[in-house]
């Protein structure tokens, strides 16, 4: 897909990270000027116009996005809650809005929906449960926003288990999907990982992972509740 025009540059850090997160392709603009300029070579698969610090000059870049001869489609606007009056008398300018400060899982869902809408399809390059996402292209994850620093085996152990929801695995089974049927680390390389994956998850989200007595470990929440 093409890049996103992000506006301003630099881009708030929350944004870079979300973006980036998400793999999404993107490049800052301080003016419509180098969003042509830029657009003589390549093409702009949409915009992130961030407006609750300056929203005079991000509106005024969505007018001119939008009023030129090529318009840019799929432009979302970042405001703060405060600023929800300002959208009104300007729904020709943007295409879908998003509050701020925004949780990246609905920066990521208002985004797929822009893109589905403009026929650019979501993008699958992410797994994610409730506050935890996976960029399983870039090996990055994050937790409510907040970048966690995973050696390669403890991504692949986390992926597979969000994968799997609910489901229990014993630690020989963990060994073979995970490590794979060549590996004789033992059942302690789990234990192991999945110590440093809770460490890294933090306090609040530890208990994501869930040790099964006598069989081994399951993660969230399984879909059958025992009445």
């Amino acid at each position: 897909m093409a890049p996103i025009l992000v506006f301003p540059d630099p881009p708030p850090p929350e944004l870079v990270q979300s973006l980036d997160m998400a793999g999404y392709a993107w490049k800052a603009v301080a003016n419509a000027l180098v969003a042509e300029e830029y657009e003589i070579q390549n093409e702009w698969g949409g915009a992130i116009l961030v407006a609750d610090k300056d929203p005079e000059t991000a509106f005024s870049l969505a007018r001119a996005l939008k009023k030129r001869s090529n318009p840019i489609e799929n432009i979302l606007i970042l405001i703060n809650g405060g600023q929800l009056n300002q959208l009104e008398l300007r729904d020709d300018l943007y295409d879908d809005f998003c509050l701020t400060p925004f949780h990246p899982q609905e920066l990521h869902a208002r985004l797929n929906h822009l893109f589905w809408k403009g026929g650019q399809g979501a993008r699958g390059n992410t797994i994610s449960y409730g506050d935890l996402i996976l960029n399983v292209e870039t090996y990055q994850a994050a937790i409510k926003g907040r970048p966690l620093d995973l050696t390669y085996m403890e991504y692949e152990l986390l992926k597979f288990l969000v994968a799997h929801p609910g489901k229990v695995f014993s630690r020989e089974i963990l060994l073979s999907r995970v490590w794979g049927y060549d590996y004789f680390g033992g059942a302690r390389t789990v234990d192991v990982h999945v110590r440093r994956l809770r460490s890294k998850l933090g306090e609040e989200h530890a208990g994501l992972i869930q040790t099964v007595r006598s069989v081994g470990y399951s993660f969230g929440q399984s879909r059958w509740k025992i009445q």
